[in-house]
C-alpha cells in the first residue's frame, strides 16, 4: 500500500487571483471578436476551477486528475491548483462513545465497559487516503482496544491492578494501544477515559453478595485486629501496675470478656458478682 502524508500545496489569496480574473474577463470583453478572445476566455475558466473556502480547524487534501498534490490548511478564501479535488478533513477535536461492550475480564467473569475516546486528524493526507473511512477506522479499533484491555485485568481486586481501581492506568494503556493503531490514519488520541463499567446482568446479584460479604470480612478484620490491641493494653496496665494479682484463668476470662464485648453487634450487658 502507497503511504501517504501531508505536504503544502499551492495556495494563494483568493481574493488577489480574482481581481486577476476580472481583469482578464474585461480584456477579453474589450476585445470581443479578437484572436487572444478564446485564450483568455479559457483561461479565465481555468482560473475560476482554482478557487475554494477553507473553514478555520478544517483540512484540505487536493489531488490532480488522480494524483496527491498536496495539502491546504490555512483557512479562508483561497486559490489553488486549477482542476484539483479536495477532500475536506476537520481538524477539531472529536469525542467517540464505545457501546455498552460485554467482555470477559481477566478471572472470566462477564463486564459491561463502555469509553469515550477524545481524537483528533492531525495529518489529512493519510486521514483521507490510507483507510477508507477514517471515523469508522477510528470506531472499530476504538472498541477493539477496549475489549483487549478489558480482557487483560480483573473487575476488582485488592492485590492487582484493577478495571475498577486502576482508571488512571487503564485510561493511559488505553490511549498508547489506540495511538499506535490509528497513527496509519494520521489521527491523535488525546484522551481515553472509561464511562461505564459493570458486573454483566446475569452475574450482577451474586457478584454484589460477594462484595458485601467481602466488606464485612474486612470490617469485622479490622474489629478483632483493634479489640486484641486494646487488650493487650489493659493486660499490660494491670500488669505493671500490680494493682489486681491475676491468675492465667482469671486472664483468660478477662480476655475473653472484652474481646466479646469489643467486637459483638449487641451492647454489652455488665454481670455484677454479689456472691
Amino acid at each position: 500500500m502507497q503511504s501517504i502524508t501531508d505536504r503544502p500545496a499551492l495556495a494563494l489569496n483568493g481574493f488577489f487571483m480574482l481581481i486577476i480574473l476580472i481583469g482578464i474577463i474585461a480584456v477579453a470583453a474589450v476585445m470581443v471578436g479578437g484572436f487572444l478572445t478564446p485564450i483568455l476566455a479559457v483561461l479565465a475558466f481555468i482560473l475560476i476551477t482554482g478557487f475554494t473556502i477553507i473553514s478555520p480547524n478544517e483540512a484540505k487534501a487536493l489531488t490532480f486528475f488522480g494524483k496527491y498534490i498536496g495539502t491546504v490548511k490555512e483557512s479562508g478564501f483561497l486559490w489553488t491548483v486549477p482542476f484539483s479535488i479536495g477532500s475536506t478533513v476537520p481538524l477539531k477535536m472529536i469525542n467517540f462513545n464505545t457501546k455498552e461492550l460485554k467482555v470477559n475480564d481477566l478471572k472470566g467473569n462477564p463486564i459491561e465497559v463502555g469509553a469515550v475516546v477524545v481524537w483528533r486528524v492531525k495529518d489529512a493526507a493519510q486521514a483521507s487516503f490510507n483507510v477508507d473511512d477514517y471515523r469508522a477506522f477510528v470506531a472499530n479499533q476504538s472498541e477493539s482496544a477496549v475489549r483487549a484491555i478489558a480482557a487483560k485485568y480483573p473487575y476488582d481486586s485488592d492485590t492487582t491492578d484493577s478495571l475498577r481501581g486502576s482508571t488512571g492506568d487503564i485510561a493511559g494503556e488505553l490511549v498508547t494501544e489506540l495511538q499506535s493503531k490509528l497513527s496509519t490514519a494520521g489521527i491523535v488520541i488525546e484522551e481515553v477515559k472509561l464511562t461505564h463499567l459493570a458486573y454483566a446482568p446475569e452475574i450482577a446479584s451474586s457478584m454484589l453478595k460477594r462484595q458485601q460479604a467481602e466488606a464485612v470480612l474486612q470490617a469485622r478484620k479490622y474489629l478483632v485486629e483493634n479489640a486484641l490491641s486494646i487488650v493487650d493494653t489493659v493486660m499490660e496496665h494491670f500488669e505493671a501496675k500490680g494493682i489486681v494479682n491475676i491468675t492465667d484463668d482469671k486472664k483468660a476470662d478477662v480476655i475473653n470478656n472484652l474481646l466479646v464485648t469489643l467486637t459483638s453487634d449487641q451492647d454489652a450487658e455488665p454481670v455484677i458478682s454479689v456472691g
